[in-house]
């Protein structure tokens, strides 16, 4: 009897040991997620609330990390899952959720340093590494602690001595908490407009959340020879007066492509939103003039915008009604926190295409972001006025420009 008592023992201790070892542990499990999800925005300088490198980084945010992973908060994504996959798609697999949570759930347990993966070497700034060239504002500008600033422009002089093909392109913001958005334009040579680039292309919009513009191999935007870039800057004070010289960092193409990326946009002329109206919508649409592969969407609003959609009607045989094919559904926006979605496999769209964006806003005092449920809100620049911008992202000839794009035949 002693004996199988003994027997016994050893087997539960075995199973205990089993159980222990199969807990997850930081270096082993959690720091590889963390690296290959987390760290691009969760490290020193970028705009992760606290860095999520190191153990000692990590322990205290562990129960946090379960509830932001369970809920499907972090990391942040917002394409609904019904419609389109996307190369740049964010969503943790079910696997890595369970790690996170059950690390948590564990105690946080650290695990032996042998067993951590080699640490990843980030850039020295932001997130695209090893630019070919990183242009600056020509001068810092001062932001106030408070009230609102107007929209600054700022050229810079590109100073290249030939065409440059443009394979991945990133903001860098100087003083990050209070740079709301950044569109730079490519401003053609012998022009000299600041503002209304209606006509110009544009090289990279940054939003906060925004990674870096890179385009597929063979793909690419162009700076001609003799080009500048205008740097269109919205700043949002947030009570403390920093300076900011906000940077664009390029990396070129190795050859010619075989594809011009251009950025293109729909928007309405005109947007009001009644007092209190919950569930305000506006839609703008339009033909597209000629051939053009579809490669992504970034989609704009202001602190009302609650959803955003990209359809495009299908005419051909079969669905003759002229019913939206829904490429993306943005179903919960972020002001906070915006992002492109970039199409796993591009989208062949002829000529005549008829593409049609939808906005939602919620106006009414249900909004936690809303500035003031009381007021009309019209188009405007400042945050607490409205946009509605359906920037979108497609491949043509490397001969096409943007306006030549638009002629019809």
């Amino acid at each position: 009897m002693m004996r199988s008592v003994r027997g016994v023992s050893i087997l539960l201790s075995l199973a205990t040991a089993t159980y222990i070892t199969a807990e997850p542990t930081f270096y082993k499990d959690v720091l590889p997620i963390l690296q290959q999800r987390c760290q691009e925005c969760h490290r020193a300088g970028e705009i992760g609330p606290m860095p999520l490198v190191t153990y000692r980084d990590a322990r205290p945010w562990a129960k946090a990390m379960r509830e932001a992973v369970l809920r499907g908060r972090m990391p942040p994504w917002f394409a609904d899952r019904c419609c389109g996959k996307f190369a740049n798609d964010r969503t943790l697999t079910q696997a890595e959720i369970d790690t996170l949570a059950g690390w948590a759930d564990a105690g946080a347990l650290q695990g032996d340093a042998k067993d951590a993966p080699p640490p990843r070497v980030w850039p020295a700034q932001g997130n695209l590494a090893s630019p070919d060239a990183v242009l600056a504002m020509p001068r810092a500008f001062a932001v106030p602690a408070k009230g609102a600033v107007e929209y600054q422009r700022f050229v810079i002089h590109t100073g290249f001595d030939g065409d440059r093909w443009v394979q991945a392109v990133e903001v860098r913001p100087g003083a990050r908490a209070v740079v709301h958005h950044v569109v730079v334009y490519i401003r053609d040579p012998g022009e000299t407009w600041v503002e209304g680039a209606t006509k110009s292309d544009v090289l990279t919009v940054y939003a906060p959340g925004s990674a870096p513009e890179v385009w597929p191999e063979g793909m690419a935007k162009l700076i001609p020879k003799g080009a500048d870039l205008v740097m269109e800057l919205h700043y949002t004070p947030n009570g403390k007066a920093v300076s900011d010289q906000t940077r664009v960092a390029i990396k070129f193409a190795a050859s010619a492509p075989h594809k011009r990326v251009l950025t293109l946009q729909m928007q309405p002329a005109r947007l009001v939103i009644p007092p209190g109206e919950a569930n305000a919508h506006f839609t703008v649409s339009g033909t597209l003039p000629n051939d053009a592969l579809l490669l992504g969407f970034f989609p704009h609003m202001h602190l009302r915008g609650t959803a955003f959609e990209y359809d495009r009607i299908i005419t051909e045989e079969g669905r003759a009604d002229g019913r939206p094919d829904v490429m993306l559904r943005v179903s919960h926006y972020d002001f906070h926190w915006q992002m492109d979605y970039r199409l796993a496999q591009p989208i062949a769209l002829p000529q005549g295409t008829r593409l049609s964006w939808t906005a939602w806003y919620d106006n009414s005092a249900n909004n936690p972001s809303n500035p003031d449920p009381t007021a009309e809100v019209r188009w405007g620049e400042q945050s607490w006025e409205e946009m509605m911008v359906g920037f979108f992202y497609v491949a043509v000839d490397p001969a096409i420009d943007r306006q030549s794009f638009f002629v019809r035949e």
